[in-house]
């Protein structure tokens, strides 16, 4: 098992009882807004200190999910009110690897990201996935399926 490194274990450590907000407002200086109302499942990554990371407080993380810098999951009608949206939350499957600069946008309902999906660099993802898929471009489609490996949630 691989050792959580120092901005890891500051994503866990904002659901500390009494504590937690003071992880999560350091994360926040750090670079990465990931509210405490976000669970993460366990093995999750948060690759190269996520620099630039915003997530949704209506989001849910997977285990053994990969995030890297500069992703974000989020409203795609920020132009709205809060109270006008029918944005209801992202869910983000197991294995799933979220490349750096990554947009993951939720209009209206709950958008998923299947398990073992792979979203590349710099897509921006406006629909749900299914699972295993390799996910590219600005809006991003679906251009291929992802090897199931071995213990990959299998």
């Amino acid at each position: 098992m691989a050792k959580k490194d120092f901005y890891t274990r500051l994503v866990y450590a904002r659901q500390t009882p009494l504590i937690g907000k003071l992880f999560y407002y350091l994360l926040k200086l750090l670079g990465s807004e990931i509210p405490v109302s976000v669970p993460i499942g366990p093995g999750f990554i948060l690759e190269h200190g996520g620099h630039g990371v915003v997530i949704h407080s209506k989001a849910k993380i997977g285990s053994h999910v990969h995030l890297y810098q500069g992703v974000t999951l989020g409203r795609a009608d920020i132009y709205l009110p809060i109270e006008q949206s029918e944005f209801e939350g992202i869910e983000i499957g197991n294995h799933v690897i979220l490349s750096p600069g990554c947009k993951v946008l939720c209009k209206q309902g709950v958008l998923k990201v299947g398990n073992g999906t792979v979203i590349g660099a710099n897509a921006v993802l406006l629909e749900s996935t299914g699972e295993y898929e390799l996910w590219a471009g600005a809006p991003a489609r679906c251009v291929g399926k992802r090897p199931r490996l071995n213990g990959a949630g299998e």
